[in-house]
């Protein structure tokens, strides 16, 4: 087999991040988060463009998971990164944190994980997988990975 010179593995993470833009935009709009949906957002907090207080940084020096389910504000979903206010220790902080950041999102109300390789480190084999890969948060429900190897021609 040739080596794959269209890099389908990184048209593949960039659509997938599509995926999170456009839950993240339903969630900003007026009718809001459905219930009983909720995300949680893995991302890495040294990405460049990641914007988050220092005392986060500090508490979470590489991987920060967030949660956007009933307490959230001022969620800005925009064609490159998202911002969006949190309350930590009862304190408000905002974030803006690249989609080229994320490195999970996961919405256990329907078993929904997407996972991401790193920009710029993704092999021709890599890609996002659909389920559990990894140990995101879960509600106590198996999922299945489905990797992006299983469609390609042998």
């Amino acid at each position: 087999m040739s080596k794959d010179r269209m890099r389908y593995d990184l048209m593949a993470q960039e659509a997938l991040r599509g995926v999170v833009r456009e839950a993240l935009k339903r969630a900003a709009s007026p009718q809001g988060l459905p219930s009983p949906h909720h995300f949680y957002i893995t991302f890495r907090t040294r990405h460049p463009g990641v914007d988050i207080d220092e005392a986060l940084l500090e508490r979470f020096p590489e991987e920060m998971t967030i949660v956007l389910e009933h307490q959230f504000w001022d969620l800005v979903p925009g064609d490159e990164l998202f911002e969006v206010t949190l309350k930590f220790s009862g304190v408000p902080k905002y974030l803006q944190v690249p989609y080229a950041a994320v490195t999970r999102f996961h919405d256990p109300s329907v078993g929904f994980h997407l996972q991401f390789e790193e920009a710029g480190k993704a092999g021709a084999d890599a890609g996002a997988e659909k389920a559990a890969g990894g140990k995101p948060p879960t509600n106590g429900e198996s999922a299945e990975v489905v990797s992006l190897d299983s469609f390609r021609k042998k």
